[in-house]
């Protein structure tokens, strides 16, 4: 982390500054090269052109409504176990993108909101979008990436909200580009993961993520 503050180069909801009061540090870019290195970018950071032959670039036509977010392309036909939301719990959804070096993708919250030094994109759902196209929308929003849903990892119950977390795989979108949700976006090796994400929330993904790499 870096002392000297700086205000996030996207607005939040309202079209607000966003002061991030204790700035991410990015890695060298030779980081992103090596599957055994944690590699990080902050927002509007350099990055390779490309990374194992997925390029980085915008995601220029993003949907901007719920309408089109709930028709979102990367959806999957897949089988998913029922979604039993306990009462007390809103419904969410997240996602675990890994990378074809073996690296998993995950942000840092800006300002550690929630707690949290560095997570899996996550978020709420909102009325008329299903959990797939939210777990791809919060990955966008989040990290910058556009991403593809492969299966269904694991259904986890967090402080205010019960999350279904997908296994996902990056097909474009810049990390570079996040929103300002997050102050910075990390590929972690697996075998870091639990370093990395030392929330206690994040513990019951990471062994899933764990297992379905076993199978």
């Amino acid at each position: 982390m870096n002392d000297a503050a700086v205000h996030h180069p996207q607005p939040d909801e309202h079209g607000k500054p966003v002061l991030i009061a204790r700035p991410s540090l990015p890695t060298a870019l030779d980081t992103w090269l090596d599957p055994a290195r944690v590699a990080t970018v902050i927002p509007l950071g350099a990055l390779p052109p490309m990374l194992n032959g997925v390029p980085f670039g915008p995601w220029i036509d993003a949907p901007a409504t719920n309408a089109a977010w709930s028709e979102v392309a990367g959806q999957a036909d897949i089988v998913e176990p029922a979604f039993d939301l306990p009462p007390s719990k809103s419904p969410a959804a997240g996602v675990v993108i890994v990378e074809d070096d073996g690296r998993v993708w995950a942000v840092s919250p800006s300002n550690r909101f929630g707690g949290y030094d560095a997570t899996f994109p996550k978020g709420r759902v909102d009325p008329g979008v299903s959990l797939q196209a939210t777990a791809i929308r919060e990955a966008f929003e989040e990290s910058g990436l556009r991403v593809e849903i492969l299966a269904h990892l694991v259904d986890s119950a967090r402080t205010l909200t019960y999350t279904r977390y997908y296994l996902a795989r990056r097909i474009g979108g810049n990390p570079a580009l996040m929103g300002w949700e997050s102050q910075a976006a990390h590929l972690i090796p697996q075998a870091d993961l639990p370093a990395v994400l030392c929330n206690p929330n994040d513990c019951a993904v990471i062994d899933a993520l764990m297992r379905s790499m076993t199978k």
